[in-house]
């Protein structure tokens, strides 16, 4: 029996977000934590995003499916997302491969990370599953995904992108029916189909999947028996449906958030660090592509109680400033120049250093007389004093990881080694 049109299908939902990935195109940002615990925007982290996709939209169950370097990504679920009450039958779950299925199997793929906790779902009684990425930055409505699912009696619902057909090789794609019913799903193709009446933009993946719960149950266990399996939803159950059963694409322009300000549907998949940088900065612009400061659709993350940012220091080349920056709570610009930058929580930039396209990730501390442009700066990493970064490519690259797109990441493990080389 179908829920009736006035029911929040939401509410009969559970959000499951795969959150074990490394992100190794981060480099060394993915070192000591996973990617969707990477910081992001100031304040928040990269899985924030999914989750407040989820609470905003009333999903009140969730779990997370976590495995590489999940420490980071454990304390902040603890500490930023623990307002969930089982008396309210609201729930957060934490869910590290702990073998649990076998003591020789983590986490073998993104359907094994849901099949081996198929016991833990069943306790949650939940109609449908949304199947979420933790590691992506965008704002979306899942309640609309959920009732299109309903309303056209699908096995399983995609999230899709709409991109130019020359970049939609780099994604999962698919080709569609005038009614959007998923016709073929191709892996990274070297010509991605066009879409109906619209040749020159394909549908790619969001890696964002809603099923009836008791429907992929059945499909997780015989994919769980099949050896040949890579026990993956995009490699396997998802064409597999899309062969046998009815898969329909959801247009993600249909349940993009957006505030009014946003001129596009902003999806970033953050996975480089030219893409990470890029996304970052591109939240100074003046009217910026993704609004954080929309208090209809907040992004909840965890907030930590330090003062007011300060800026010190007012006389002719010493003077704390930042203009066209994002600056947050326990940061102190003593006498330095700030332009075009994002400082994290307690950063410090000391007298006459300038910043020029930084993103200092929480507690960098910038010394004296550093110059920096056009990077990223780890956490806590203590910036030497005079330091120079940005205007001799060579140099750069010689000590610190510099990009294609001429990014330099900063760890505090290459600063060490530099100093120890300089002496």
């Amino acid at each position: 029996m179908k829920p009736q049109p006035n029911q929040r299908l939401s509410s009969q939902a559970m959000a499951f977000v795969l959150a074990g990935g490394r992100g190794s195109r981060l480099n060394e940002l993915t070192d000591r934590r996973a990617k969707p615990a990477v910081y992001f925007g100031g304040k928040t982290r990269i899985i924030d995003f999914a989750l407040s996709n989820a609470l905003n939209s009333g999903i009140r169950k969730m779990a997370i499916a976590t495995q590489y370097k999940a420490h980071s990504l454990i304390r902040h679920m603890q500490r930023g997302w623990n307002f969930f009450r089982a008396e309210r039958n609201e729930y957060l779950d934490i869910l590290p491969a702990s073998q649990r299925v076998d003591e020789s199997k983590w986490y073998l793929g993104t359907a094994d990370a849901v099949a081996q906790n198929i016991d833990i779902i069943e306790d949650y009684d939940v109609r449908y599953v949304v199947i979420l990425a933790g590691d992506h930055v965008y704002k979306m409505d899942y309640e609309v995904m959920l009732r299109q699912h309903v309303d056209t009696d699908a096995d399983v619902t995609i999230g899709c992108l709409t991109v130019p057909r020359e970049e939609a090789s780099a994604f999962g794609c698919m080709a569609v029916d005038a009614s959007g019913q998923i016709t073929e799903f191709l892996e990274k193709p070297k010509n991605p189909p066009g879409m109906p009446g619209d040749p020159d933009h394909s549908l790619v993946s969001m890696g964002i999947y809603v099923f009836d719960w008791q429907f992929l149950r059945e499909l997780l266990l015989r994919d769980a028996e099949d050896p040949n399996s890579s026990h993956d939803f995009g490699h396997d159950l998802i064409p597999q449906i899309v062969k046998f059963g009815k898969a329909m694409a959801h247009k993600f322009s249909e349940s993009c958030v957006t505030s009014g300000l946003e001129t596009e549907p902003y999806w970033r998949d953050v996975g480089t660090i030219d893409a990470f940088w890029q996304a970052n900065i591109d939240l100074t612009d003046f009217t910026p592509k993704l609004d954080l400061y929309d208090n209809a659709w907040p992004i909840w993350t965890y907030a930590e109680l330090v003062p007011p940012a300060k800026f010190i220091h007012d006389e002719d080349g010493r003077r704390g400033s930042a203009v066209s920056s994002l600056v947050a709570g326990d940061c102190i610009v003593s006498g330095s120049e700030v332009r075009n930058t994002l400082l994290f929580t307690g950063c410090r930039a000391h007298s006459f250093s300038t910043l020029d396209y930084v993103v200092a990730l929480p507690y960098a501390d910038i010394g004296r007389k550093a110059q920096l442009s056009r990077c990223v700066i780890d956490r806590g990493v203590q910036i030497p004093q005079g330091l120079v970064v940005g205007e001799d490519p060579e140099e750069d690259a010689k000590w610190f990881r510099r990009t294609e797109g001429g990014v330099v990441l900063i760890t505090q493990a290459m600063l060490d080694k530099r100093a120890a080389v300089l002496g």
